[in-house]
């Protein structure tokens, strides 16, 4: 398999801890992409349409996207299973899933306000409505029982690369003030030998 990427990119960062915690990553080849949403990348487009990473090519050549459908393609080939196979388990998990992604798409439109908009374009209230999604889902994971060992769920690693893209982004906007629990399961969670592997500050 291979996997496109670009190691800022939180959800690239997801799906490569995935394939970690599954063992997979010794059957995956990482190659850098470059994506953007206003640039052209015609190799890109031709995978995927949208233009966007993280972009999975599987052993018999499909291209799949986005990360949540990589995420659980990977789950589907190992007997370690990142989310629940059927029941009231794996839509808790799915829908915390969803949440963790939801606040990085937050961030990441947040990021692209300041990097890439002009400055006479951008807009104040649209930048905090970002804020106030990422606020709330902030807000929801700290009355959540995340897993930041063994058992950890995509979920947890959707959750943790999220905070991790706070981190490295939003550095001046701390997110653990009144937080305690999130910022536990952070601190637990980040000491994983692969959470350091791919730090995107390594690549930058």
């Amino acid at each position: 398999m291979k996997l496109l990427l670009s190691p800022a990119s939180p959800y690239a960062r997801k799906v490569w801890l995935a394939a970690a915690e599954l063992g997979l990553e010794g059957r995956v080849e990482v190659a850098n992409a470059s994506a953007s949403p206003v640039a052209d990348t015609p190799e890109l487009w031709a995978l995927n349409p949208l233009g966007k990473i993280p972009v999975l090519i599987t052993d018999e050549g499909e291209a799949l996207y986005d990360s949540r459908v990589i995420a659980d393609y990977l789950d589907s080939l190992t007997p370690r299973r990142l989310c629940p196979a059927d029941g009231e388990a794996r839509w808790r998990v799915q829908t915390l899933h969803a949440a963790a992604d939801g606040l990085l798409d937050a961030a990441l439109l947040a990021r692209y306000e300041e990097a890439l908009r002009p400055e006479p374009l951008r807009w104040a209230d649209w930048r905090r409505g970002q804020g106030e999604k990422i606020r709330r889902v902030l807000d929801m994971l700290e009355g959540t029982d995340l897993r930041p060992g063994d058992d950890a769920r995509i979920c947890d690693i959707a959750a943790a690369c999220a905070l991790g893209y706070l981190d490295f982004r939003f550095a001046a906007e701390p997110w653990r003030p009144a937080r305690p629990r999130l910022t536990a399961f952070f601190d637990t969670f980040t000491r994983r030998p692969a959470w350091a592997q791919s730090d995107p500050a390594r690549a930058t």
